[in-house]
Parts: C-alpha cells; sequence; structure tokens
C-alpha cells in the first residue's frame, strides 16, 4: 500500500506537469472505487492548476473554485503520459492537460478516490487527522503527552492516523527497529528519551524514503513508471525469517491490530 513517502514522491513527480497547466476535461473509465468519483469532476473544463499539495496519504490538487482530493488506496499509483496513450485494464481516470500530456489514475484493487471539496476545511477524509510527521508539530514532546496513559502497543499506536499521519506499517516497523524499541511495547511505557528518540527516527526513516523514492513491493511505481528503491534498505519488513543485518538474530514476525509487524527480538526490547 502506498504511504506517505510514496505518496510525496508522487505529489513532487506531477507537481511540475500540473502547476501552471490547464485541465480540459477528466476520462472517468470505472466511477466505482473506494467511493464514487464526484459528480463534480465531471463537469471539469478548462480548469488551471495552482498548487500540488499533500495532506496525510492524499494528494490535493488546488483550483480556482476547489479541490481535487486523491487517494491511492491500496495499489494505486499516478503517470505523467502522453495525452493519446493507449489505456490498459486498471486505467480507470486520465485528466487531460492542455500541455498534450495527461495524469492517469491506474487501480488494480479500485479501492482509492477521486473527489471534489470546495474548502479542505469542511472534507469530512481530511477532518480529525494528526500532525504530519515531517512538521514542527511532530516532536518528542507531543508524542510523549499524547503516549500517556495508553495501553495499545506502540506499534499499532503510531499507525493510529489520529496521532500521527503517515506513518504506515512499513514504517512504523522500520522506525521501532531503528529505535530500538519493542513494538510490543505499550505506548504509555514510553519514555520521554524513547520519544526523542522515537521522533528523531521518524523524521530520518521517512526523509530517507522520500529521497529514495518511496518503497515498491508489489505495485507502488512512481509517476515516470520507476520503482521506489528504499526497499533496497529495509532493515526489517518483509524479512521474516532472515538474519538481522545488526545483531544477526532471526528477524521474527507478528500482528498488530491486523497488520503484519516484523522486529528483531534481540536489538527491539
Amino acid at each position: 500500500m502506498p504511504e506517505l513517502p510514496e505518496v510525496e514522491t508522487s505529489r513532487r513527480g506531477i507537481e511540475p506537469f500540473l502547476v501552471g497547466h490547464s485541465i480540459e476535461h477528466l476520462v472517468v473509465r470505472q466511477p466505482k472505487l473506494r467511493w464514487p468519483v464526484s459528480d463534480e469532476l465531471l463537469r471539469l473544463s478548462d480548469k488551471p492548476v495552482l498548487s500540488v499539495q499533500r495532506r496525510a496519504k492524499y494528494l490535493l490538487i488546488e483550483l480556482a473554485d476547489g479541490w481535487i482530493i486523491v487517494h491511492l488506496g491500496m495499489s494505486g499509483s499516478v503517470r505523467i503520459l502522453p495525452a493519446d496513450e493507449p489505456p490498459q485494464k486498471h486505467d480507470h481516470v486520465d485528466m487531460i492537460l492542455s500541455s498534450g500530456m495527461m495524469l492517469r489514475y491506474t487501480d488494480p484493487r479500485r479501492f482509492g478516490a477521486w473527489l471534489w471539496c470546495e474548502d479542505l476545511d469542511s472534507s469530512n477524509v481530511l477532518a480529525h487527522l494528526g500532525p504530519e510527521p515531517l512538521s514542527d508539530e511532530f516532536d518528542s514532546d507531543y508524542l510523549y503527552q499524547k503516549s500517556r496513559n495508553k495501553k495499545t502497543a506502540v506499534k499499532a499506536w503510531l499507525m493510529d492516523n489520529k496521532v500521527v499521519v503517515g506513518v504506515g506499517n512499513i514504517y512504523a516497523s522500520e522506525s521501532l527497529f531503528t529505535a530500538r524499541i519493542s513494538p510490543d511495547r505499550p505506548a504509555g511505557a514510553l519514555t520521554k528519551k524513547d520519544a526523542d528518540v522515537l521522533v528523531a527516527t521518524i523524521k530520518a526513516v521517512l526523509l530517507r524514503s522520500i529521497e529514495q523514492g518511496g518503497t515498491t513491493l508489489k505495485d507502488f511505481l512512481q509517476s515516470d513508471g520507476k520503482p521506489g528503491y528504499f526497499a533496497q534498505e529495509l532493515q526489517v519488513y518483509g524479512r521474516a525469517g532472515e538474519a538481522c543485518r545488526v545483531c544477526g538474530e532471526k528477524i521474527l514476525s507478528g500482528k498488530h491490530g491486523q497488520r503484519t509487524t516484523f522486529f528483531c527480538p534481540r536489538c527491539q526490547k
């Protein structure tokens, strides 16, 4: 599933091709995604793109009179292609641009979304989200105070978008390993020193992944069709049964909140 680094990589990839150009129209071949494609998008015509932003795992395309909200779901990706490129089976939405290029949305599992919103403050999908992990708002004081009296395992707790957005399964596992914190530890048992290390680690891991173009495991591709290369640097995720690169102990896996967690039982105590 595309996580924050993959969505940010996509944002950076498509931004130069959208901003300063106009959306001529949208071609919607499959309107039945996670939620139906908003009717307003079918009526778009000659709309200049003002900016391309990101909130959590949502791409936000700013127009003069509103916003297009795009979520990549479990298997979605966006690519920049010539406007006359023939569609393939899972190419559900094309945004035709005045430049002669298009933004193509591909989603085999159809669990993403294309929504219209006049005001982001009124968007139901963006409401109740926690701070961005790369923002100043997400610091060790915030994380420590937020964790007080929480009995939930810290791995599952970090993946709660009300606590912090965008720290999904891959990056929660990787960050906890780098911080040497067991994923089973109750969030409320984090010390202030733990919070200091964990916040710094989360930021560093996410930034490194963005530099590498995200993580390609199965479905994710960058906007130019290339894979993300952070998968080559994964320390624990997807490595159950392999030797820890730090201590040599066998990497184990378990479940937290219905998601598979990978960890080193020796390094993370």
